[in-house]
């Protein structure tokens, strides 16, 4: 097995790794941290093949599903957990179907090569008894107070994910109709509906914020802004976020994305239809949703073992 060899994949102007980024930012419409994180990947496989600076592409080119496995078995040897691995892996399955469509190869190195098989683990999810308690730690006669907790509903009622609560602007909110306009992974739009209480709480939100929001250096557009007037960033929410999880004493591995997964899930036990909630998250495949099914039925045998007086 070579060396690794320390190399910026990113160094050659024009490279097929060039190539491959701007396509995925410019036809696939995948965000600039995706993106990133697809060059970081490719990076890491060039480091590991040794491939000289200037010469990436011949060797990129070259690559078999032996060298491949080899790279897979190397980040298994520095303890990377599977669902990485995979990543990876997905990383290096896209770049070469991208290739083979382009002409540049004539065999895919990595069509033969089986995805690791993942360990199933379902998504954290708080009670609504928690949620209740994250919420009641906002002070909201305070304008930041106020932003918080119509993050946190907001999070919690439509399911969205951090980085599309922070793209909202004051239009995509029709707080008459209850709906919101999201744009999601892809530039993909959806309408969302948004519960009362989230209502309220951007109302009073928006009614507190006219008092900071008259600099017109303040971002007028964004829903979400911070103490300067800047749109907030997803790093911010979660700084919020674990503030008030050690205040209420929930568990601090609680992540933006939990509310998501407790939005689903809750949904699901009270009986919301699959396809719907499916529309809401965003997801593209239904197989997708279909893990908070597995996750609400796992609670449920729970809930019988403890209770059921000869389970």
């Amino acid at each position: 097995m070579n060396a690794p060899l320390a190399v910026n994949a990113m160094t050659t102007e024009a490279t097929l790794i060039d190539q491959f980024i701007e396509y995925l930012r410019a036809e696939r419409h995948f965000s600039a941290h995706t993106a990133r994180c697809y060059a970081a990947d490719l990076d890491q496989f060039c480091k590991f093949l040794g491939a000289p600076e200037g010469g990436l592409d011949a060797v990129l080119v070259a690559v078999d599903g032996d060298r491949v496995r080899d790279f897979l078995a190397h980040l298994h040897g520095k303890n990377y957990c599977k669902s990485t691995i995979a990543r990876k892996l997905a990383t290096l399955r896209s770049f070469y179907k991208f290739l083979a469509r382009r002409g540049r190869i004539e065999n895919n190195p990595v069509s033969g090569i089986r995805t690791p098989k993942q360990d199933k683990r379902l998504p954290k999810c708080l009670t609504i008894a928690e949620i209740e308690r994250l919420f009641s730690q906002c002070d909201t006669t305070t304008v930041l107070g106020a932003r918080d907790r119509s993050i946190l509903e907001t999070l919690y009622s439509t399911g969205i994910r951090v980085s599309e609560l922070v793209a909202l602007n004051i239009s995509d909110v029709d707080l008459g109709s209850s709906v919101i306009l999201v744009r999601g992974k892809g530039k993909k739009e959806r309408v969302i509906p948004i519960s009362p209480g989230a209502v309220r709480a951007i109302l009073h939100y928006l009614d507190l914020r006219r008092t900071m929001s008259n600099n017109p250096k303040h971002d007028q557009d964004a829903l979400f802004i911070n103490k300067h007037g800047q749109r907030l960033s997803t790093r911010s929410v979660r700084r919020k976020l674990d503030k008030y999880l050690l205040d209420a004493g929930l568990d601090l591995s609680v992540s933006p994305h939990t509310l998501r997964h407790s939005f689903a899930t809750h949904m699901l036990q009270s009986g919301a239809d699959l396809r719907s909630v499916q529309e809401m998250l965003g997801h593209q495949s239904l197989s997708t949703t279909q893990i908070y099914t597995h996750m609400t039925s796992e609670q449920v045998q729970e809930e019988y073992e403890k209770s059921h007086p000869r389970a």
